[in-house]
């Protein structure tokens, strides 16, 4: 949520934002949130103006009593309870008003970074850098299943049984792999001063709200019936809520996060579930980084965290690139966002395994989370979360990366600690 003085000082401006994110049909709300505000503003004079005049009017009462003039006093009494009835409909209208204008304002998107691509979809994105020549293989490489099923490591036909598509079992040496990489990532982000957490998994509507848009919502989150409570989509949203109405010391800042959480998703949309394959389901495990900071270090941040990814990743001897997000693939609450992604062998080019984003004060407005500046005023905080490595994403570039002719897995060092010392996975006819 964008402040609202933004809106009354250089409305155009706000427009224009619409315009570069190709939402022109939320142009309007620009209009209407102009109005509200005007309504609200004088509906708020008048019921100041109201309450004065009834304090008056009650002083006035008392010392017509006193003198006796009884008419008078009941003429006043009158205009008292005629201006109770009108700043109870005032009450009623404020209600009414502020539900619409918060509605309204949510739906704005925040303004993005003037670096940001402009392009309508994702097809628009731009590629950055790339880290780690990928080298090309002598062999064909298998679709990811077929490489987990060659190492006895998956078990889709029970999960279908027992859950539905989008879900699986991991088994052996593979299970061990996908626990090796979270631990090896949480130690990764410890060793990099960040303080490590393990959240909720479930969170009340506000602060889903606060966090996301409702679009987003809608096409991730699942909501536990009868009670006020979602499944997080992902940890971000329940480490962003932990701060909610509240005001951090500035020498807090930065708050430096990474948590372990698994992740629910519908995964509603145009991609949908994979009938066959991991690489959209309804239930992962991911390990987060997410930073709360003081709004002039927000882009310094920034690239700090998609860097850290980077770095995981080529450690583990994967070849990434990032790939930077145009204006019409930003959710609403984003100032800018690139992902991360990994070289897959087999289809011979990248595939998102990561995404970082700066949301400068969107998230803070919307949960009342601010800081004391050294000034002495209570500004808002600026929010940053980055993907330090999901599983099973990381699994498919991991598998196609270090498979080797014979069908056997390399294990980078870095992760040999985590495997018992295993240097490689062998297929399990071996």
């Amino acid at each position: 949520m964008i402040d609202i003085n933004l809106i009354r000082e250089n409305p155009e401006l706000v427009k224009e934002n619409i315009r570069k994110k190709f939402q022109d049909y939320k142009l309007a709300l620009v209009d209407e949130v102009l109005a509200l505000d005007i309504k609200k503003r004088e509906l708020q004079q008048e019921g100041d103006n109201l309450r004065a005049r009834r304090n008056t009017l009650a002083k006035q009462i008392g010392a017509f009593m006193k003198e006796g003039k009884r008419e008078e006093a009941e003429k006043a009494k009158a205009e008292s309870k005629a201006d109770n009835e009108r700043i109870a409909e005032i009450d009623g209208e404020m209600i009414g008003v502020e539900a619409m204008l918060k509605k309204n304002m949510m739906a704005i998107p925040n303004i993005i970074a003037s670096d940001v691509p402009l392009g309508k979809d994702d097809g628009c994105n731009v590629e950055g850098k790339i880290f780690l020549k990928h080298e090309p293989k002598d062999f064909e490489v298998p679709y990811h299943l077929d490489i987990l099923e060659n190492l006895g490591g998956i078990d889709l036909d029970s999960a279908r049984r027992t859950s539905g598509n989008g879900f699986y079992y991991l088994t052996g040496d593979i299970a061990r792999l996908h626990s090796a990489v979270l631990s090896y990532a949480r130690d990764f982000m410890i060793d990099k001063g960040f303080t490590y957490c393990i959240p909720p998994y479930m969170i009340r509507s506000d602060v889903v709200s606060g966090v996301m848009s409702f679009e987003e919502m809608e096409g991730m989150m699942y909501k536990i019936e009868g009670e006020d409570l979602y499944l997080i989509g992902t940890s971000e949203h329940s480490m962003i809520g932990r701060f909610m109405n509240t005001i951090l010391a500035e020498n807090s800042l930065p708050q430096t996060l990474t948590s372990y959480s698994p992740c629910f998703r519908k995964e509603k949309g145009a991609h949908g579930i994979e009938e066959r394959g991991i690489y959209r389901i309804h239930q992962f495990e991911k390990q987060e980084m997410i930073v709360l900071c003081k709004p002039e270090e927000s882009d310094f941040w920034y690239e700090k965290l998609w860097n850290y990814t980077v770095e995981l990743f080529v450690s583990m001897e994967i070849p990434v690139r990032q790939l930077i997000c145009c204006s019409g693939d930003l959710a609403d609450l984003k100032y800018k966002s690139c992902d991360i992604e990994a070289w897959s062998p087999r289809q011979r080019k990248y595939f998102e395994v990561g995404s970082c984003s700066n949301l400068t004060d969107a998230q803070a407005r919307r949960l009342g989370i601010r800081y004391k500046s050294s000034n002495g005023k209570n500004e808002y905080v600026h929010t940053l979360n980055n993907t330090v490595v999901a599983p099973p994403r990381m699994l498919i570039a991991f598998l196609e990366n270090h498979l080797r002719e014979d069908g056997s897995v390399y294990i980078p060092p870095v992760l040999r600690p985590y495997m018992g010392g295993k240097d490689k996975i062998l297929p399990k006819n071996k």
